[in-house]
Formats: structure tokens, C-alpha cells, sequence
């Protein structure tokens, strides 16, 4: 534990500790706002699509590599 000498030291430490408070709740604040913004609507289907469009990309390039041809069923009798 810190020992004072002065009220001015006191004040100062007391300053010091508001500061990172406000600090500390602005952090959160921003967390809080790209947390929102990152469960949007908007950006999760946004995030489907990239993820179906490179699944996709990958998955034509495996075929290429592997020359493995697309498999087509027919109900025809």
C-alpha cells in the first residue's frame, strides 16, 4: 500500500485513476458498438455469402487438381 506525504499527491493518484475509468468505459463502449455492428443483419449475410463464394472457389480448384468431374444423377427411366 502506497504511503502519501501530501493531499496533491493523493489528488493526483485520484485524477490518475478517473482518467483510466473514463478510458476503461470508452473501451467498452467501443467493444460494445463492433460487436453490434459485426451481429448485424447486414454483415452476417454478408459474411454467408463470402464464405459460400470461397467454399465454392475452393472446392472448383480441388476439382481441377484432382480432375474430378461433377457427378450428375438423372431420374430419367
Amino acid at each position: 500500500m502506497r504511503v502519501y506525504s501530501s493531499f496533491e499527491e493523493i489528488d493526483k493518484d485520484l485524477k490518475i485513476l478517473r482518467l483510466q475509468t473514463e478510458i476503461d468505459k470508452e473501451e467498452i463502449k467501443l467493444s460494445l458498438d463492433e460487436t453490434k455492428s459485426k451481429l448485424s443483419p447486414v454483415s452476417l449475410a454478408g459474411s454467408m455469402v463470402g464464405t459460400i463464394i470461397q467454399k465454392a472457389l475452393v472446392l472448383k480448384a480441388v476439382s481441377k487438381i484432382f480432375g474430378v468431374k461433377r457427378v450428375v444423377t438423372s431420374s430419367r427411366k
